[in-house]
């Protein structure tokens, strides 16, 4: 049986969410990956999504600048973790305008705008520490992850 996260995500919608991801990805050597699932199985949305991070093998780009956003759909929860690389260079608070925009489209129940609009304005705002190079590899997957 499907879970709810699978069933609230149509092919065009995952389409959608994968192109933010290349887009924003064209900006800057981040590398940015997206993860859904239904329950947050620990209390702190930013646990799971750290735990996430490392099982997915985030931590290890060259560049330790990767980005995940964490969405636990029934639970209401969501984190966006940035690797140390990105830590080192952007200001306090970088992420806040970011999670505000994403968690108004969320309130409303628009969770594909929600993760579209965090996905490019992280691309968009990352490409100033971590501009794109004309050697860029993409390092992680973009395919996002439905539980």
């Amino acid at each position: 049986m499907a879970s709810q996260a699978q069933q609230a995500f149509s092919e065009a919608d995952r389409a959608a969410l994968v192109k933010a991801i290349e887009l924003a990805e064209l900006q800057t050597s981040g590398e940015v990956r997206l993860f859904v699932e239904d329950h947050c199985p620990v209390l702190d949305a930013y646990e799971r999504a750290l735990a996430l991070f490392h099982e997915l093998k985030m931590n290890q780009t060259a560049e330790r600048n990767g980005v995940l956003f964490y969405l636990a759909m029934v639970d209401h929860k969501f984190a966006i973790l940035g690797d140390e690389g990105i830590h080192a260079k952007v200001p306090q608070g970088f992420w806040n305008g970011i999670r505000d925009r994403m968690r108004a489209h969320f309130r409303e129940g628009h969770f594909v705008e929600g993760l579209r609009e965090g996905i490019e304005a992280a691309g968009h705002e990352l490409k100033t520490y971590f501009p794109r190079r004309d050697d860029d590899v993409n390092e992680l997957s973009d395919e996002i992850i439905i539980r």
